[in-house]
């Protein structure tokens, strides 16, 4: 699939755009943007039990839209997924998105419940929409380079997390999936 490769240089221009301008905080009030600065900054330094709270706590503040009525549509659609009812957990995150687009989690969410369907294309939109609103979105990210990865664009793939480890180095599964692709494509130059 080509679509990914111009997808992957909106990837690099978000991590790099975020090292001048924190998108971020465009949608985050002013108190949740001094608390994701700070945990952001937790992630870097700290070790690893350490740097899974200020993970969950990242988490916890990207999951609150300002509206309940959002965050219930966010919350069915994440307990539709669970269930394994993913054209509702669709529909629940396409919702969220019609009511409040420039909520980034409803984005990632919608991106996730497609993955999940081998729906690759529609994810990679989805997250193209979570990185232009949260260019920190670690987790988008990530993602991305799973995508990238089934698609056997391991090179790629290995860009990406490393652009996540660069936001989040204590991320377990993409310290794995970066150390194994690095062998990988070791093995493949000798």
């Amino acid at each position: 699939m080509k679509a990914a490769f111009p997808f992957h240089n909106l990837v690099v221009a978000a991590v790099l755009a975020f090292a001048l301008c924190d998108a971020a905080a465009m949608a985050a009030t002013p108190e949740e943007t001094a608390q994701l600065d700070a945990l952001f900054a937790e992630l870097q330094a700290e070790e690893a039990p350490q740097a899974e709270r200020a993970e969950r706590e990242i988490w916890r503040i990207w999951s609150h839209s300002g509206s309940p009525a959002m965050d219930l549509l966010l919350e069915r659609g994440r307990k539709a997924m669970e269930q394994g009812d993913l054209e509702a957990a669709v529909a629940h995150f396409s919702a969220l998105i019609d009511h409040a687009p420039d909520f980034a989690e409803g984005w990632n969410a919608r991106a996730t419940a497609w993955f999940n369907m081998g729906r690759y294309g529609q994810s990679v939109a989805d997250i193209q929409h979570t990185l232009a609103l949260n260019p920190r979105h670690f987790g988008a990210m990530a993602g991305f380079g799973v995508i990238l990865e089934t698609l056997e664009k391991k090179e790629q793939a290995l860009e990406v997390y490393r652009a996540v480890l660069a936001i989040h180095p204590h991320m377990q599964s993409v310290n794995e999936a970066a150390t194994r692709l690095e062998a990988e494509l070791a093995g493949q130059e000798l």
